[in-house]
């Protein structure tokens, strides 16, 4: 009864049913397309090759996949937290959106730089993979060798190479050997346009 009423209150008015069902068609349409078209399944993975699906990201996974770090880790592993899976998949959603609207906007820098959000996020993931080397089990606690490190700096002020080399801009690593995304392009489509 109260769906009933419900269904009643919103559909339209009876000739406008077939171009109200026409529309949300069209519309679904190009909803699906745009997830097809964005590779939008692929960001809810781990794989690393996720990142190339933007250009301005080459460099970083060219010196990344010939860092010792591609054999222990991926790009979730120091870039999302990991202290809960909402928390993960928020982080991941909330940089998503802000890295496609600048990609589709056109407004990347050439130089990339992580915000500060970020940096707060790889700092602790570096200290999560890496506490066994900070922390010293005699005294139950983080050693005093490192303790005032951990505080005062980041790990990268000076390990600033790591795991990425020395990447700059787009052009500093010109010859990087990367995957590149699929095509969105139906075949139908490129075969129509190398006929002509």
């Amino acid at each position: 009864m109260v769906l009933k009423r419900l269904i009643h209150n919103f559909a339209p008015p009876g000739k406008w049913i077939v171009p109200v069902i026409i529309a949300l068609a069209i519309f679904s349409g190009l909803f699906l397309y745009l997830i097809h078209i964005s590779n939008a399944p692929s960001y809810l993975s781990d794989n690393p090759q996720t990142c190339v699906n933007c250009h301005i990201m080459t460099p970083q996974y060219a010196t990344w996949s010939h860092s010792s770090h591609k054999s222990v880790t991926n790009c979730n592993d120091c870039h999302v937290p990991h202290n809960n899976v909402f928390n993960k998949y928020f982080f991941k959603a909330k940089d998503g959106m802000r890295h496609a609207t600048i990609f589709t906007l056109r407004a990347e820098p050439q130089v990339i730089f992580i915000k500060e959000a970020g940096k707060e996020v790889v700092h602790k993931n570096c200290i999560r993979c890496h506490q066994s080397l900070i922390y010293d089990a005699k005294i139950a606690g983080y050693s005093s060798d490192f303790n005032h490190l951990r505080q005062d700096r980041k790990c990268w002020d000076c390990h600033r190479e790591t795991p990425h080399g020395r990447v700059n801009s787009l052009s500093s690593a010109p010859n990087a050997r990367v995957p590149l995304p699929e095509s969105p392009v139906p075949d139908w489509m490129k075969r129509r346009n190398t006929k002509k």
